[in-house]
């Protein structure tokens, strides 16, 4: 994984179209248009193993916007479903931004490979109001307590129609091992809209758990 600029466009031949990728960057474009995003690259990329091809940070009031490109076909269209890009899907996440914090924390772009190479490996198609128990912090501190992953539709960017099928955002949000205790009691809908009530983009903040 490595940083490679601080915008979100692919480096490409000039005969190369990358529809899928253009339709992600112009979508967070519409929401952060004039931001431009702190971008990763995995390496050796989605077609030689990697979980996702990219990871884009962009910086939204009080808070980092994380969103993938990779599980979407960015490229040509390869499945035989028109109606679907890859697996329908590409993963958000929101994370707390400390004030004057001039760079993204790096654990979110790792969590988000993880669990892009979780899907790879199993052909798990996640979707709203799944949940993933990781057992351990998300973020790597065994002070955090948060564990558990959840999975909601990105409040602020509705799916896309693009030329290689439908993609929808879903967002990844940190957890406590309690907060699963009661979504398997209720459900998971209930205690993120409790969550939301007073953090309606559902932003993960470490210090909380």
């Amino acid at each position: 994984m490595g940083l490679f600029g601080r915008g979100g466009n692919v480096e490409q031949d000039d005969d190369e179209r990358a529809d899928g990728w253009d339709a992600i960057t112009a979508a967070l474009d519409g929401l952060y248009p004039d931001v431009k995003p702190r971008h990763v690259g995995y390496t050796p990329g989605v077609h030689f193993g990697s979980g996702l091809q990219g990871c884009s940070a962009y910086e939204a009031a009080g808070h980092w916007h994380y969103v993938t490109y990779g599980l979407t076909e960015l490229w040509d269209k390869e499945s035989d479903d028109p109606q679907i890009s890859g697996y329908g899907f590409e993963f958000t996440m929101r994370v707390v931004r400390a004030a004057g914090d001039p760079e993204p924390p790096t654990w979110p772009f790792n969590v988000l490979e993880q669990v892009a190479k979780f899907v790879r490996s199993q052909g798990a198609v996640l979707g709203d109001g799944h949940r993933m128990d990781t057992r351990n912090s998300i973020t790597g501190d065994p002070a955090c307590g948060l564990t558990v992953l959840a999975f909601t539709l990105d409040p602020q960017l509705p799916p896309l129609a693009t030329p290689n099928g439908r993609v929808e955002f879903l967002q990844l949000v940190g957890v406590t091992a309690g907060e699963l205790a009661r979504m398997k009691e209720t459900s998971t809908a209930e205690v993120l809209a409790e969550l939301a009530s007073g953090n309606p983009l559902l932003v993960t903040d470490p210090a909380r758990g």
